[in-house]
């Protein structure tokens, strides 16, 4: 599972850098300042009722995403593919992940902080999650 695992981070950090966006963050047609963009879903067939999913996460200069938690099945690793990324994931303090860095959270996790906070360089985030393979909805609103 490692080996698919890294196979697909390494694919998939290979996308280009973003150009800059403006100073305040525009929202998209959800009302979330932040694009998600899928990359990647294929069952991991060494792990029998488990898929990997790959997303890219956009935030614009200033954006900041909703508190949120994501499936019960779902274990992820986050890592900044390009800019600066503010995360607290359960009542962990907040922290400034810089490119080449990230982190992951447990099934059931909940995440507080996650924003942008730069005033002028958009920043990026490649999600790797293994969910239960009928997993379709990967951002969940926090109930707290």
């Amino acid at each position: 599972m490692r080996h698919a695992i890294l196979a697909a981070f390494m694919a998939m950090s290979a996308v280009a850098a973003l150009p800059a966006g403006a100073h305040k963050p525009k929202q998209d047609a959800t009302g979330h300042p932040e694009t998600v963009k899928p990359l990647f879903k294929h069952a991991l067939p060494n792990v029998p009722g488990k898929a990997l999913t790959a997303v890219e996460v956009s935030f614009p200069p200033g954006a900041e995403a909703a508190p949120h938690t994501h499936p019960k099945s779902a274990f992820l690793y986050a890592y900044v593919l390009s800019g600066q990324i503010v995360s607290a994931v359960d009542d962990a303090q907040p922290r400034v992940y810089r490119t080449g860095e990230g982190w992951y959270e447990a099934p059931g996790a909940r995440h507080p902080v996650t924003r942008n906070p730069s005033k002028d360089t958009p920043a990026r985030l490649l999600v790797v999650f293994i969910t239960d393979p009928d997993e379709h909805q990967l951002v969940l609103p926090d109930r707290n």
